[in-house]
């Protein structure tokens, strides 16, 4: 039976890979969809079709197995494994595209591949979340989340380093280096979970065994904490829609000839400086949610995502954008890291599975959904029919993006952290 630190320390690993594989394929994906596609809104469809497929996945089926059986660390390894495979298959169907000289095509076929892989994928996201939250107590979670997301955060900057100069102006994506890549971190990370499934043994209970353990921890899920996580979520919702609704557009933003006019490097020292960020909020804020409630480390990042939009059309070079970026990557990593224990805090342990994929799908609505729905039809309209520039159009948007994350705040306000008051929250 491996140790606790030797269970961790496999964990951190495959954390680390995880979003290393991220920072190389997706730092630039948006910008080499965009050359392809040539609109926002197109290129915002990468995330919003997977997160439909992913929601798909887990809501149906992968929840409810995760409940049902324990197999936590096999829905990760059979999740990665299908998208190693996936991956190649994605690259060589888009190349075939680009040879015939269909650009737009190419860019779908990438999209609806990544979003058809995703749906099996997101069997490994279930697993992930739900063997965190068993091996995690109220007392420490919010200490080993947080330094869990400082490993990811940790992996994803030097994934970003390595992107900058392997996109090489999208040959990084047409030569399928980057494809390649993505697929052999994958396997590694398949093999230390294999490697961890095999000679670890979780200290939870599977969670449909009806120990008396499980029914007293259903008691104390008091309806008031149900109530509580329902509005938890819908404040979630408002805030994930308005933070992330500018995701991609702030990535074409620094590359504006009439703005920042960055380059590849340049930008991946910006997107770095948001993952610096990032690691030391995740340090941090994981500790202090322990320490002095969750509620007031939450609304600590919520005012800085209100914050930090407002300040990016006042960047006046590239050292500036990235600090302020960089405090971005505090809000966004504060408001991941808290947001995570308070799901797992309140959700009842026999009924894992199946909520932590609605805390999953409310996260994933950052993948796109609020680009195409907010930022990307907020920014071509403004362009193509009040006549703005993109440089004012975009600022506009960033605005729209700090009065969203500000109503989500203000109903966490008044339904979650009120509800939470006087326990750990």
């Amino acid at each position: 039976m491996a140790s606790s630190k030797s269970v961790f320390a496999n964990l951190s690993v495959f954390q680390f890979l995880t979003f290393l594989r991220r920072g190389v394929f997706y730092s630039f994906m948006i910008n080499y969809l965009f050359t392809l596609m040539q609109t926002v809104t197109s290129t915002a469809f990468l995330g919003t079709l997977d997160m439909v497929a992913s929601a798909l996945g887990q809501n149906l089926l992968w929840g409810r197995i995760c409940d049902r059986v324990k197999v936590k660390a096999k829905l990760i390894i059979a999740g990665e494994t299908i998208a190693a495979f996936s991956y190649i298959i994605v690259f060589f169907i888009h190349k075939s595209l680009i040879e015939a000289g269909s650009g737009f095509t190419a860019g779908l076929a990438i999209i609806i591949g990544l979003s058809i892989l995703e749906f099996f994928w997101s069997m490994s996201d279930v697993g992930w979340a739900a063997l965190l939250t068993d091996i995690t107590t109220v007392e420490t979670r919010g200490r080993v989340i947080g330094t869990l997301n400082f490993i990811a955060s940790l992996g994803r900057m030097v994934g970003i380093l390595f992107a900058g100069s392997l996109y090489d102006n999208g040959e990084g994506f047409r030569n399928g280096t980057i494809f390649y890549i993505v697929t052999v971190l994958l396997f590694i990370g398949t093999l230390i979970m294999l490697l961890l499934s095999r000679h670890a043994k979780w200290r939870s209970t599977t969670p449909c065994e009806v120990t008396s353990e499980v029914k007293e921890t259903d008691r104390r899920s008091s309806k008031e904490n149900e109530k509580a996580y329902k509005w938890f979520l819908a404040s979630l919702v408002i805030i994930v829609l308005g933070a992330a609704s500018i995701n991609q557009i702030i990535l074409l933003f620094i590359k504006l000839p009439a703005g920042l006019n960055t380059s590849d490097y340049e930008m991946s020292l910006i997107l770095s400086a948001w993952t610096v960020g990032g690691m030391i909020a995740s340090l941090v804020s994981g500790r202090l949610t322990d320490k002095i409630g969750r509620s007031k480390v939450m609304f600590l990042g919520l005012g800085l995502a209100i914050m930090t939009p407002l300040l990016y059309g006042a960047a006046s070079n590239y050292a500036a954008m990235a600090l302020i970026y960089g405090i971005n990557g505090v809000s966004f990593w504060t408001i991941q890291t808290v947001g995570f224990v308070l799901a797992g805090d309140i959700i009842p342990k026999s009924r894992r599975g199946r909520l932590l994929t609605r805390y999953n799908t409310v996260m994933a609505l950052s993948w796109g959904p609020a680009g195409i729905l907010i930022g990307g039809p907020l920014a071509d309209l403004q362009v193509k029919s009040l006549g703005l520039s993109p440089h004012a159009a975009y600022i506009n948007a960033f605005y729209a993006s700090a009065l969203l994350v500000a109503g989500g705040a203000i109903l966490f306000a008044l339904k979650v952290a009120r509800a939470q008051r006087g326990g750990n929250a």
